[in-house]
């Protein structure tokens, strides 16, 4: 396991450096262990590693997940990652969530401003940016096959029980934080589900051997 510090933001570092996987579950761990595997598998055959995070809207857990997955695969140097991110249907990345990974030490720029803005997600200055935005699960931006689709959503996950495409399907959910949108604990409920899933995803790729 090789960690390169230096492709990430110094903010974002010091986040990852933060978690501890001691947090997670042995129950949930059995739950990751499948993705883990999976990502092993491409690696140690040398193949492209395509990962699709999949809610149903697109808009909050899908994307802290893909961004998330992209900035780990940096950080523990995995190459031949790519991950996308889709729902059911396409509404707009919420702004809340682009605002917590700013507070991750992400940085993020609109490049098209519109009802569903087009963000750039920038984790390292020589890194090629995730595009975020709000897109349905098999649009173009998003491959079309020999992929791993992960189901950050329980309602995604029981409306779409076969993703077209998909090699493997994994069910890896978490809780909306859209339930405490405009209430006091808004930022901070965001904030512990982008830390849960930068946990967990932690937990995924440090197994990972090139």
């Amino acid at each position: 396991m090789a960690i390169n510090r230096t492709a990430l933001f110094p903010e974002i570092v010091t986040t990852i450096e933060r978690l501890s996987t001691a947090s997670i579950s042995e129950e949930r761990k059995a739950v990751l262990q499948p993705l883990a595997d999976y990502i092993q598998s491409k690696a140690s055959n040398k193949e492209a590693i395509r990962l699709n995070f999949i809610c149903t809207h697109n808009s909050r857990r899908s994307h802290l997940s893909q961004v998330w997955a992209q900035a780990m695969a940096s950080y523990f140097h995995i190459t031949n990652v790519s991950c996308y991110s889709g729902g059911t249907e396409a509404t707009a990345l919420f702004p809340m969530a682009a605002q917590t990974l700013v507070g991750a030490g992400f940085q993020i720029a609109v490049i098209s401003p519109s009802e569903n803005p087009v963000y750039s997600i920038k984790y390292g200055s020589n890194e090629q940016p995730v595009i975020g935005f709000s897109k349905t699960m098999d649009h173009a931006f998003n491959p079309s096959s020999k992929f791993g689709a992960i189901m950050t959503c329980s309602q995604a996950d029981e409306g779409c029980p076969f993703v077209p495409g998909a090699e493997k399907r994994f069910p890896i959910t978490y809780d909306d934080p859209k339930a405490f949108d405009n209430t006091p604990q808004q930022a901070q409920k965001y904030q512990e589900r982008s830390l849960q899933i930068a946990t967990e995803l932690l937990f995924v790729f440090a197994q990972i051997k090139a």
